[in-house]
């Protein structure tokens, strides 16, 4: 790659609003492979190793401020210290035009050659760029910019040329004349020139259009106006050069850029099992002989050591992993780190604060939060381990949760080596537990457990002989006896239209005979006896 020699500025636009990606949110500030548009813009202004840069904000000014600045926190580009970037407000969107004027200070007393890009080409590469730089001091241009020719032009400002091929100009498209129709040759808008030029030829541009607004494409004209010299650079590949507008833009860039990182890394020695459904963003880095199962997704400044397995469905964010660590299927990890030679999962949740040592276990849903544990310690199974510290070669049994939140606060639990932790054990923090320590099973630990002591607090265990004999048989007794007769319900009309009421159906009664009219007088003389049914009831 051919670099520039002199001092360098670069203005990047990058306050507009992106009406067509229909979002409240900057467009500059959307993503490709887990990277704002405008990094990808910056990343190759620094490569140029500018004197000077200027990123032109507008619509979410702050925010597209602070992602740039962590951003460049983050980069390790050399050991001198990196360019301070300005970011100037355009407070009004009123044209490219209007937005670089609004860059100069930054530049004021600048003698070397301003680079103009846009923040949403996320794909333009410092190879590109610095051959436009080095053509324009060749020629001695006063003015360069690069080219692109495209099967559909629609929409692009066309480059108008001379018999002997220089530019004489850019024509908008509904400018264009019948002859000029079938021009294919289009201006993606990144120029090279001096600071001196912008700031005089700026003052020219006028908004004397449709939309009212300051264009660069003027500086084309002005330029070949005063008999300057204009140098046209093509670019090889237009899709380089081509700028996001749309959501379906957007998806069609990220779909190119992650299949190219997923070839990258296969390259690189990576066994992809399944690349279509690999997703690996650009900060991500992977060791040599590592192999992806299908459904992997890695996120953000994720680090993975070599000969590790994932296995598939996996997500990853920010995370670092050892060398020859297995993930096994369903595993989520963020913000945490792994030694050498661990095993995670299957559908384990590694939260952010995660500490693990190398060779430690941590299976089937486990979750684990703030969580440092030693070399060798394993939690195999359905456990929480939350603010806590354990040392080496403890053992955490099947359902073990400590517990660190009282409503108000977070608590820590400090748990010692070569601890044997129980099934369906509670530690309740702030506790701690001492090496060699023995936890029974179904044990709630509230106070701390000194070293090489066992701690049980069951409820003691209770026999009573022939209890299920007898429940059986009262079981059985029930079942055979008849089922209490229910009184008839009919619907009776209510006093509401349309509306009706339930009351317990009559007997009919027949007129008694002597006989049992008689009986019947005996029977109620007797008192009814009373009924056991809420005794029945107790027992049950």
């Amino acid at each position: 790659m051919k670099r520039p020699v002199a001092s360098l500025g670069v203005i990047v636009l990058a306050a507009g609003r992106g009406t067509r990606m229909r979002s409240e949110r900057a467009k500059v500030l959307h993503t490709i492979a887990g990277k704002a548009l405008v990094l990808w813009v910056l990343d190759v202004a620094f490569e140029l190793a500018p004197e000077r840069v200027a990123v032109v904000v507008g619509q979410d000014a702050d925010e597209v401020r602070d992602v740039c600045e962590r951003h460049l926190r983050s980069r390790a580009l050399d050991p001198a210290p990196r360019t301070a970037v300005v970011y100037p407000l355009q407070r009004e969107q009123h044209g490219t035009g209007d937005a670089v004027r609004v860059a100069l200070p930054a530049f004021a007393g600048f003698s070397g050659d301003v680079v103009i890009l846009y923040g949403d080409v996320p794909r333009l590469t410092a190879g590109t760029v610095a051959t436009l730089v080095a053509r324009h001091r060749e020629t001695q241009a006063t003015l360069s910019l690069l080219t692109a020719t495209v099967a559909e032009p629609a929409g692009y400002g066309r480059i108008r040329r001379a018999a002997d091929g220089s530019v004489t100009g850019i024509v908008e498209e509904r400018d264009l004349a019948a002859a000029e129709r079938g021009i294919r040759e289009v201006n993606p808008g990144i120029y090279c020139t001096s600071a001196a030029f912008l700031d005089a030829a700026l003052a020219r541009i006028t908004n004397d259009n449709a939309q009212r607004e300051y264009y660069l494409t003027d500086l084309v004209g002005i330029a070949v106006g005063d008999g300057q010299r204009v140098t046209a650079v093509a670019v090889d590949d237009c899709d380089e050069v081509a700028g996001i507008n749309s959501r379906a833009e957007l998806a069609a860039v990220e779909s190119q850029v992650r299949r190219a990182l997923v070839t990258r890394w296969m390259e690189a020695g990576v066994t992809i099992h399944d690349p279509a459904t690999t997703y690996v963003e650009e900060g991500v880095t992977i060791g040599a002989d590592t192999e992806l199962g299908p459904n992997v997704q890695l996120l953000g400044r994720t680090r993975i050591g070599r000969r590790c397995r994932l296995d598939g469905t996996i997500l990853l964010r920010d995370a670092e992993i050892g060398d020859g660590v297995h993930l096994r299927l369903g595993t989520v990890m963020t913000e945490c780190r792994v030694g050498d030679d661990a095993v995670i999962g299957p559908f384990a949740h590694l939260r952010p604060g995660t500490e693990l040592a190398a060779e430690v276990h941590i299976g089937n849903f486990v979750e684990t939060k703030k969580a440092r544990v030693g070399r060798g310690t394993k939690a195999n199974h359905l456990t929480y381990l939350g603010d806590v510290e354990i040392g080496d070669a403890t053992n955490v049994g099947a359902g073990t949760i400590t517990c660190n939140y009282d409503g108000f606060a977070k608590h820590r639990t400090v748990i010692g080596s070569r601890v044997q932790i129980g099934s369906d054990t509670q530690l309740v923090a702030p506790v701690t537990v001492g090496d060699d320590a023995y936890i029974g099973a179904g044990t709630t630990v509230t106070r701390d457990v000194p070293a090489g002591h066992l701690v049980v607090s069951r409820v003691p265990q209770r026999e009573v002989p022939g209890w299920v004999a007898r429940r059986r048989a009262r079981a059985t007794t029930n079942a055979a006896s008849p089922a209490a007769k229910k009184p008839e319900i009919t619907l009776a009309p209510s006093s509401t239209a349309g509306s009706v009421v339930a009351t317990p159906r009559k007997a009919q009664r027949k007129t008694p005979t002597r006989k049992n009219a008689a009986a019947k007088t005996v029977q109620r003389s007797s008192p009814r006896p009373a009924r056991a049914t809420s005794a029945r009831r107790g027992k049950r």
